[in-house]
């Protein structure tokens, strides 16, 4: 019984404690980090995609709205899985890698709590800024027992890629062989050295 009561305890504190919040400068942690996109295709179904190579920091600050993101992507890393679909989008009719080797997004308000957020910014795709709004959570901090702080979040939000100048489309009979609606998905790990002691 004192067994059970012990075990019960522990799942109890545990969230508690994985949710602790972590002021601090944090560098994204690239083997850790997700930034995914989902657009649809042929109407009825999806194309998958990420980016590989990027970089950014989170600046958590004690006061939490206080706190700012920043994150530049390597287009030219961009990976649906197939290669010749990959060509076609660091290709003139979608990123043009060439011409806009990057994208950016800079935070400019947070609203919300820690476990509930929304975070407003300002994304730069093809050369075209606009302001975007992530529905955010923060999923915690722990040490990773190798001297490094690590905290992570989770960020979703949709766009119109033609409002940032990606306007290629091939239409079929059931209708655009890419639709303009892109959700984009993030799960960040960041992480700094521990401090010392």
């Amino acid at each position: 019984m004192k067994t059970a009561i012990v075990f019960i305890a522990l799942l109890v504190a545990t969230p508690a404690l994985a949710a602790e919040y972590k002021s601090g400068a944090y560098d994204l942690d690239a083997a850790h980090t997700k930034l995914g996109f989902e657009v649809p295709h042929l109407v009825i179904s999806t194309v998958e995609g990420r980016f590989s190579k990027f970089s950014g920091k989170v600046d958590l600050a004690e006061k939490f709205e206080k706190s700012k993101f920043t994150v530049t992507v390597d287009t030219s890393s961009v990976d649906t899985g197939v290669a010749k679909r990959d060509e076609h989008l660091k290709s003139p009719d979608f990123f043009d890698v060439q011409k806009f080797p990057e994208m950016k997004f800079e935070s400019t308000e947070i609203k919300g709590k820690p476990e509930s957020f929304r975070l407003t910014g300002n994304l730069t795709i093809h050369g075209v800024t606009k302001k975007v709004v992530f529905d955010s959570k923060y999923l915690g901090a722990v040490n990773d027992g190798m001297g490094s702080q690590k905290v992570a979040f989770s960020g979703k939000t949709k766009i119109n890629r033609k409002d940032f100048g990606l306007k290629w489309g091939a239409m079929m009979e059931a209708g655009p062989v890419v639709g303009d609606e892109v959700s984009l998905d993030l799960r960040v790990e960041a992480g700094h050295p521990a401090e010392k002691k």
